[in-house]
């Protein structure tokens, strides 16, 4: 059996990206919101609530973590255009999946933030220059790397986590039922 953790496997770094390599993972980066939604939308709330792993989060609380993480790492990429190397704080992401918003809040409401911030995210990318990829910023745990590698990690990171809630449901034959 695949790791359940990592459905997808590790990340493996790129050298620097292509045009065309940019081209497709901001393409990626518009459509990864539709395909979340599509997977996630017609499972009932008792599915939303059962972790994609034993110990793991639940459906809901990937959703909602997207939306924290997206909005992370949105950021950090524009202050990546507009400072110098600029450091990026880390945050406790297991302890801000335990918060409130993430029970008491709808799904859906991460799903209009995800839609709405990868929009801004396309639009950004697209009108970047090439040179502007090669702008470094510092990551707590990646350490100094360019924005080609935050735009190729953020684009892994979703499919990892979409990843994730599709084996759930295979594994449980949700979709084959609704």
């Amino acid at each position: 059996m695949s790791d359940l953790r990592y459905p997808i496997g590790p990340y493996l770094p790129s050298s620097e990206l292509t045009v065309e390599d940019r081209h497709v993972l901001i393409r990626e980066v518009e459509r990864q919101p539709s395909l979340l939604r599509s997977i996630v939308e017609p499972l009932p709330s008792e599915q939303l609530e059962t972790p994609y792993r034993s110990g793991g989060w639940t459906v809901q609380q990937v959703v909602h973590y997207l939306a924290d993480n997206n909005m992370n790492a949105y950021i950090r990429f524009k202050r990546g255009l507009t400072e110098d190397a600029p450091s990026s704080p880390p945050y406790r992401e297991d302890l801000w999946a335990e918060l409130p918003d993430y029970r008491l809040l709808s799904m859906k409401e991460s799903l209009v933030l995800l839609n709405v911030l990868h929009k801004r995210f396309a639009v950004l990318l697209s009108a970047m220059q090439p040179q502007e990829f090669r702008r470094t910023l510092s990551h707590s745990v990646l350490e100094q790397i360019t924005l080609d590698t935050a735009l190729h990690r953020f684009v892994w990171h979703n499919r990892h986590h979409i990843a994730q809630i599709m084996s759930l449901c295979e594994r449980m034959g949700w979709h084959s039922n609704n």
